[in-house]
């Protein structure tokens, strides 16, 4: 029982171990460590198109392989990491970036949540302030069939 324990508890850590290391094949790593240093930060910015909200760098689909390749790729080239990050952008998009940028039209979708926020609550507040401004409705009495009838059940009750 206790081995059986012991042994579950281990496969458990060692596969959170596996679930965070790179990806990256020793037939990637380039030669030069400041190279190399710099292409895995690279790397973690960028997103794998097949896995979504993983990093190039954590993924083992094919198309992040090949954009982890052309980002040493293009380091050996002499490009800087701006370059290289710009680069690859421009082939596939700005939703290669794990961090989008806030500028042109991102700005809109940066905005547009707060926005609505904003005028939700805005909303919100002006019809709260109309209901407490609107005059409370008069209660209508009873009409005098409607006292009489009242009066006639009490009375036939209390026999």
């Amino acid at each position: 029982m206790r081995v059986a324990r012991s042994f579950t508890l281990a496969a458990v850590f060692a596969a959170s171990l596996t679930s965070t290391l790179p990806a990256v094949q020793p037939d990637e790593v380039l030669d030069d460590p400041a190279l190399e240093a710099r292409a895995r930060e690279i790397s973690e910015g960028l997103r794998c198109l097949v896995c979504r909200n993983e990093s190039i760098d954590e993924s083992n689909a094919s198309l992040a392989r090949d954009l982890r390749l052309l980002v040493r790729e293009r380091l050996e080239a002499g490009d800087t990491d701006e370059e290289v990050v710009d680069f690859i952008v421009e082939r596939y998009g700005e939703f290669v970036l794990l961090n989008p940028q806030a500028d042109g039209w991102n700005w809109l979708l940066w905005g547009a949540g707060p926005l609505m926020g904003l005028i939700a609550l805005g909303l919100g507040l002006g019809y709260l302030r109309g209901r407490s401004r609107a005059e409370a409705q008069a209660e209508a009495g009873l009409s005098d069939a409607e006292q009489a009838r009242l009066r006639e059940l009490l009375d036939g009750d209390s026999r």
